[in-house]
């Protein structure tokens, strides 16, 4: 019995239930990461550009006459009766050749452009139609994916512009007791060719040398822990179990009477 125990142990493998593996990998966990002051402090400098299938929302106003303060609306791709669920279709969606169409500019790019300088842009472009125009643009699907060992896995939006681990982590929900805390993978970047980061939070000391903040559209996978692969074991050949303590039980008390 012993040895069937055994058997059926030592043939679960957690490494099958892994995603983002690398077959450059031996061991259980991954190195982690570690990023120089220098990147840290480019990564604090980063602001997002404006990219191809992006959601940006744009609103164009003017002076109601001249000399007064007031301005009013003449463009505006916000609907303030739509749900939060439904944020997604808000906005001017940015095609596949970096462009939306506007009221009498016709089609401008706005990819490689951040919020502010796309908004500068936009005003030198309208001040060709109208006398002191003001405009806004906002980024509207900026979003981290959360994935693996999570409460609440799911796409959390990024809602100041930046974000870091920790905040993230909190949004779903907290990790869950299966969660392998030294072993958290940030994914970025084209998924062809992706750059990935391996953060244990466990340690203060491994956190200093390493950078937790995020990026829009990055992937935050939070592996499971070894022993989720037994538990999957066990529950996988507890049926097994038993149906052979149910063949075996009438021997025993058979023996038993015998005896």
């Amino acid at each position: 019995m012993s040895f069937v125990i055994t058997l059926l142990f030592t043939g679960c493998n957690i490494k099958n239930d892994r995603l983002f593996q690398t077959d450059m990998s031996d061991g259980i966990f991954d190195d982690v990461t570690l990023v120089s002051n220098e990147e840290y402090k480019t990564e604090k400098k980063f602001e997002y550009t404006i990219r191809a299938n992006d959601r940006v929302s744009i609103m164009v106003y003017i002076q109601s006459g001249a000399g007064s303060q007031q301005m009013n609306s003449i463009l505006t791709s916000r609907n303030i009766n739509t749900e939060v669920e439904n944020q997604e279709n808000i906005g001017f969606l940015v095609t596949q050749d970096g462009t939306v169409r506007l009221p009498l500019l016709g089609a401008v790019k706005l990819t490689g452009y951040t919020q502010d300088e796309a908004s500068k842009m936009l005003i030198d472009e309208y001040k060709k139609y109208i006398r002191n125009p003001y405009v806004t643009v906002e980024l509207m699907n900026q979003r981290v994916i959360v994935i693996g060992e999570v409460k609440k896995p799911g796409v959390v939006p990024i809602l100041n512009g930046t974000m870091n681990l920790v905040e993230v982590i909190s949004r779903s929900g907290d990790l869950t007791d299966m969660a392998a805390r030294h072993n958290i993978k940030i994914i970025r970047g084209d998924l062809r060719d992706p750059e990935v980061r391996v953060v244990d939070v466990t340690k203060l000391t491994e956190l200093q040398l390493t950078s937790l903040l995020l990026q829009p559209n990055d992937i935050v996978y939070v592996q499971p822990r070894e022993l989720k692969g037994y538990n999957k074991a066990w529950d996988e050949a507890k049926p097994f179990f038993n149906m052979l303590s149910a063949i075996l039980d009438p021997l025993n008390q058979r023996k038993t009477l015998i005896e």
